[in-house]
């Protein structure tokens, strides 16, 4: 038996035909997977925006990725023998999305603020909410969650610029299109193995910029260290509960729940970067709340 044909890949193979799988229980798991994911994500990028002036925005982007990428292949150890043309194209997709999101992203917080940024980049999941679900009811859930998100972003809309927007726009599109690669290289690939391959094209990707950019400043010991530790917070940990959440949930249902990502930013703002939290701003989760639990119950049991 070859590697393209064993149990897991067969298994996988046969959940990407059927949808997303799982009851109440299983789905439950993938919204607490996706919220992790959402704390841990906006908690690096708060930590990677102090250490800009360190590496600058596209050197901290390289050294995310590719510390993330060496971690994820010692910890998956994957194999490169087995696998399909189509396989191939899911994990170089899902590799180039990662690498000119977080590219784009960094870009923008660079120039706005880091809760617009997440707002205008959120754009992208929501529309693909929108496009990908066949219930009508799908349309109340991102009509709800875009108003939070306008409302959690409005303090900050009066400090952006156009080339800060810009980015932050084109990292939404991207993360559509990561949505979707994910999916794709999860049913494909056992385990995590998909995503390590995945990143360490994100990883090549990202590389000559950041040395253009950045330079000798990315060997410095220090810069180094807290690369490591923003790899660990912004990409290995919440990538890996991403793609084993997209297992168990819908695009659609994954899409509305990354409207929790605000939400998250705001938190790691306030911890991190020492933002408050006024009244306006807590109407505004709490609405984003609302829409991600009505999108996880009222979402299509057969994830299609």
């Amino acid at each position: 038996m070859t590697a393209a044909d064993s149990p897991a890949r067969t298994a996988a193979r046969s959940a990407a035909s059927d949808g997303p799988r799982g009851g109440g229980r299983a789905r439950a798991g993938a919204v607490v997977m996706v919220v992790g994911s959402a704390v841990s994500l906006q908690s690096g990028s708060a930590v990677a925006a102090l250490l800009f002036p360190r590496a600058g925005a596209l050197g901290m982007v390289a050294l995310r990725l590719i510390f993330s990428a060496l971690l994820l292949l010692l910890v998956c150890r994957p194999r490169l023998r087995g696998h399909g043309r189509r396989d191939w194209t899911a994990v170089a997709g899902l590799g180039i999305a990662l690498g000119t999101m977080n590219s784009l992203f960094y870009q923008a917080i660079d120039r706005i603020p880091l809760g617009a940024a997440v707002t205008l980049e959120l754009l992208g999941p929501l529309v693909l909410s929108v496009v990908a679900s066949r219930r009508a009811v799908s349309l109340l859930w991102a009509g709800l969650a875009l108003g939070g998100i306008y409302l959690l972003g409005a303090g900050d809309f009066e400090s952006l610029n156009l080339t800060g927007c810009a980015f932050a726009l084109g990292a939404g599109a991207m993360w559509t299109a990561y949505i979707l690669f994910s999916a794709r290289t999860g049913a494909r690939f056992p385990k995590a193995d998909g995503l390590a391959l995945a990143m360490a094209v994100a990883a090549l990707v990202s590389a000559p910029l950041g040395v253009v950019s950045a330079g000798g400043a990315l060997l410095d010991p220090v810069t180094l260290a807290l690369g490591a530790a923003v790899a660990v917070l912004s990409s290995g940990l919440p990538y890996t509960l991403e793609l084993f959440a997209l297992r168990r949930l819908p695009a659609a249902t994954f899409a509305v729940l990354m409207s929790l990502m605000p939400v998250a930013a705001a938190g790691a703002g306030f911890v991190v970067l020492g933002q408050s939290l006024g009244a306006l701003q807590l109407v505004a989760i709490a609405l984003v709340v609302a829409a991600s639990v009505g999108a996880v119950r009222t979402g299509s049991p057969s994830g299609r």
